[in-house]
């Protein structure tokens, strides 16, 4: 397929200098290059372009507006070709009096005569130029615009140079004057006043509510319900895990009970702790014993799942020896079937 190839030598230049003019709009004129799938005649085009200065940006949005009365080639019929592009332009710094520039965009071809696979389509292009001024709200604006459209698959292409008077208008973009510096001011030592001595904490109080003031409680975070000595250190904690007669399996509402007090035992790594069982009187002397040991057994089984150190537990159990009430009533015997925990300072 025959194309028509624009390869523009672009060199990097320096930013480009701000607009004076917010607004620039360039009438235009120009010739055609079609590629010759598109069986055109090379036509001369008119229109206009837009561009918009004022945004902070390094491409400066550009609207073009094209038109052409195109022959077919090898026929009398003529079409009427209308393009619209939105663009970004790149203007480079002056060399000399001339200012050059590039820009790329997108745009729409559409036609009211569609001979040879022509369609109404979609197209890029690229381009390069430069703007040669008269006045500094005046230039010549000269351009060379490479467009590819898609025809049903066919990339076809047209090379279009132009050139036109630039009119610059609109409120002038401000130049905003650098600050002036102003001396640094003499560094004053502020007066500090001095800070008021606060006021002596009570010291005694009973801030865990164990029985023992702070100022001899030497465990002064010991949980409240816990039975202590005289240093205000738990010695016993009845961990209220209650069981069915006869059963060892511990309930589901006892678990979070269990894991508040393995969670006691990693904030006093100073503590090892005994864990024992207990029966109601229900049953013989010997299957109340090891029912309490299965039961303290299995209270430090799971303690141990909750990161506690083994070595730290050791259990016992206590059989029916030791009710805390009656076992004369159900309530009473429920209360007996319990797991207390003795505290031993390592």
């Amino acid at each position: 397929m025959k194309k028509i190839v624009l390869i523009p030598a672009l060199l990097l230049g320096s930013l480009a200098i701000a607009q004076d003019y917010n607004y620039e709009v360039t009438p235009v004129v120009g010739y055609n290059i079609a590629e010759g799938n598109l069986k055109l005649k090379n036509q001369t085009l008119y229109g206009a372009e837009l561009q918009y200065n004022g945004c902070d940006s390094l491409l400066k949005p550009e609207l073009s507006v094209l038109y052409t009365d195109a022959d077919y080639k090898n026929s009398l019929i003529s079409t009427d070709i209308y393009r619209i592009a939105l663009n970004g332009v790149y203007e480079f710094s002056k060399i000399g009096m001339i200012k050059p520039l590039a820009k790329v965009g997108i745009g729409y071809e559409t036609m009211d005569k569609h001979l040879a696979d022509n369609k109404d389509s979609v197209f890029v292009n690229a381009g390069i130029g430069a703007k040669i001024p008269f006045t500094d709200a005046i230039a010549l604006k000269v351009e060379s615009v490479y467009m590819s459209k898609n025809n049903d698959g066919r990339l076809d292409s047209n090379l279009a140079l132009l050139a036109g008077v630039n009119f610059a208008f609109g409120p002038k973009t401000q130049k905003v004057a650098p600050e002036p510096v102003a001396a640094p001011a003499p560094v004053v030592a502020p007066v500090v006043a001095p800070a008021p001595t606060p006021a002596p904490k009570p010291v005694d109080g009973d801030d865990d509510k164990d029985g023992v003031l702070n100022s001899v409680d030497k465990c002064p975070n010991t949980p409240i319900g816990h039975k202590v000595d005289s240093d205000g250190c738990s010695k016993l904690v009845n961990l209220h895990i209650n069981f069915d007669t006869a059963s060892y399996k511990i309930k589901d509402a006892s678990k979070p009970k269990i894991k508040e007090f393995a969670d006691f035992l990693k904030d006093m790594p100073n503590y090892n702790a005994k864990i024992v069982g207990h029966t109601d009187s229900v049953g013989s002397d010997k299957s109340n014993q090891t029912l309490s040991e299965n039961r303290a057994n299995a209270v430090k089984t799971l303690i141990v799942k909750e990161g506690i150190e083994a070595s730290r537990i050791t259990t016992a159990g206590m059989g029916e020896k030791s009710p805390t009430t009656t076992n004369t009533t159900p309530e009473g015997r429920a209360e007996n079937r319990r797991i207390e925990a003795e505290l031993i300072k390592k």
